[in-house]
């Protein structure tokens, strides 16, 4: 917007708040929307924004958005736009500065775009951001990045599946370095790259991250990548530790086969042990994810997860929220495919933006709050006290012997972003 000659100001509302002059005057507020916590935020300050500029359009954009439209709407959005919006935005900003309606035809929902190098004037510092701890107590600061947009894969949970629905583009490499560089000058010394999945594309992901590598030798980074991906390019493990990879995050979501199929990860029990083992044997950390609770957990099958994790040796490794979340069944979730998912989902929820369930079994949302108000009352807390007071109370609920304490390693001695921050 800037480069087609307008004048945009940007404010950062999750950690900042809004200057009361800030709307003055403006033709158009853009709301970005790109996770599900910022959507359900947004909602009711969109009307105090509506309030505080009248005479503006309001437009909302990102990934949340086109899968809350009419709700966005009702709240006094005029204009919905997806997460491929640049282009878009600037054609809305520029009918909203003249004045001029838009065209009454659907804008395109992923126009293809020219990539260019973000303008991040006027957000606050990186240093006001989540930083990366490392196990001697040091602190980086963290900027981020996308080298790809969108993924390839269709996992029936993930709410990029009824967006893209298949889909990724390529960021080219000249625009992402030059992006790193930009916020290296500001002081970022640890990057966090947000593809949904960094491997979609694994030989532009090689090119940028051995250019990454010359350019800034000390800059470490993080990536997202599938199971599946990790074992399929197996040699670029080794490659993702020598060019500063402090770790990489992986949605495994489940160690029971059955859950697997039912999400269509892509990938098997035996599949994420293969991952363990290797990335250990390269020296790769490896942060693992979870969806602890789903209409198919028991309570004795989460007891087995919490076994299993332990058995890898991974607690050190899993961020305590991941022992807390349950599958959420967002707006055209291909979870509604399931039969026995749209028989326990009540009505869409637009407060919650999803569709509620209920366990079939009491027992098991009753575990799941206990184990959310246990992880919430010490989320600083060293993880291997989390998981003994957490596997403590499980056991208890199982009604089995307490098993055998092992050394756990402490939260201190993997390197994690200090804002456990999901969806």
């Amino acid at each position: 917007m800037r480069a087609a000659g307008l004048t945009v100001r940007v404010h950062d509302l999750s950690i900042e708040r809004l200057p009361p002059a800030a709307l003055d005057g403006v033709a158009l507020v853009a709301v970005h929307l790109p996770m599900h916590t910022a959507t359900r935020l947004a909602l009711p300050l969109i009307a105090a924004l509506a309030a505080r500029a009248p005479g503006a359009m309001i437009c909302a954009y990102g990934l949340y958005a086109p899968l809350n439209a009419e709700l966005l709407r009702e709240a006094g959005v005029s204009v919905v736009l997806g997460p491929e919006a640049e282009a878009e935005l600037v054609m809305v900003a520029k009918a909203a500065v003249a004045g001029q309606a838009l065209p009454g035809e659907p804008l395109e929902s992923l126009p293809r775009l020219a990539f260019q190098i973000p303008d991040r004037i006027g957000l606050p510092a990186l240093d006001r951001y989540a930083r990366l701890e490392w196990p001697d107590g040091r602190r980086s600061v963290v900027g981020a990045t996308e080298a790809t947009r969108g993924c390839k894969h269709r996992c029936r949970h993930c709410p990029i599946v009824p967006v893209y629905d298949g889909v990724f583009r390529v960021v080219p490499s000249e625009v992402v370095l030059a992006d790193v560089r930009a916020q290296v000058e500001q002081g970022a010394e640890h990057i966090t790259f947000g593809d949904p999945d960094f491997f979609n594309g694994p030989t532009h992901a090689r090119r940028l991250i051995e250019a990454l590598h010359r350019e800034w030798p000390t800059l470490t980074y993080d990536a997202t990548i599938k199971v599946e991906h990790l074992r399929a390019h197996d040699a670029l493990l080794p490659v993702l530790r020598d060019t500063g990879c402090a770790f990489v995050t992986s949605a495994v979501e489940s160690l029971d086969d059955a859950v697997l199929a039912k999400l269509e990860k892509g990938h098997t029990r035996a599949d994420v042990v293969a991952v363990v083992e290797r990335c250990r044997a390269v020296g790769l950390g490896l942060s693992p994810t979870f969806i602890a609770f789903t209409p198919w957990t028991t309570v004795a099958s989460y007891g087995a997860f919490l076994d299993e994790v332990e058995d890898l040796d991974l607690v050190g490794q899993v961020a305590p929220v991941q022992w807390t979340l349950r599958l959420l069944v967002t707006w055209q979730s291909r979870l509604l495919e399931l039969d026995d998912v749209r028989a326990l989902v009540g009505p869409f929820n637009a407060r919650t933006l999803t569709y509620p369930w209920v366990h079939p079994d009491p027992a098991v949302d009753c575990l799941q709050a206990e184990v959310m108000a246990l992880v919430g009352t010490r989320p600083h807390a060293p993880r291997d006290e989390q998981f003994a007071h957490l596997r403590a109370r499980v056991d208890a609920a199982i009604g089995r012997p307490l098993r055998p304490q092992p050394p756990l390693v402490s939260r201190s001695a993997i390197p994690y972003l200090t804002e456990p921050w999901y969806c």
